[in-house]
């Protein structure tokens, strides 16, 4: 069974850093990609940023491109998203998901596997 587990979310004041993990089980890393979106309250799920784990491709929306950073060790089936100098506005529910893909990281990716999400809360 495929499972995908986020950790590490929380309430920090702006400014402020996280760094969210997503373990995978059930599939091997190595030939998918990872995304992580989030959902604010009353918005829609949206891409946030996605890394290829075969080609290390990756790709980050320009609302955090600079702050957040996202990585994976394989060997340990986690993908990473650092999120640094937290706003308010980067509030939300996140959730990591995969896909089996070998060619890269595109924002237009369909998603077959899906976490059950982590809150991050940031306040000003």
């Amino acid at each position: 069974e495929v499972q995908l587990v986020e950790s590490g979310g929380g309430a920090v004041q702006a400014g402020e850093s996280l760094r969210l993990s997503c373990t995978a089980s059930g599939f091997t890393f190595g030939h998918y990609v990872i995304g992580w979106f989030r959902q604010a309250p009353g918005k829609e799920r949206t891409l946030v940023s996605c890394i290829g784990t075969s080609d290390g491709s990756e790709y980050t929306i320009t609302p955090v491109e600079g702050r957040f950073f996202t990585s994976t060790d394989n060997a340990k089936n986690t993908a990473y998203l650092q999120m640094n100098s937290l706003k308010p506005e980067d509030t939300a529910v996140y959730y990591c998901a995969a896909v089996e893909f070998d060619y890269g990281c595109y924002p237009s990716l369909h998603y077959d596997y899906w976490g059950r999400g982590t809150q991050v809360t940031v306040s000003s």
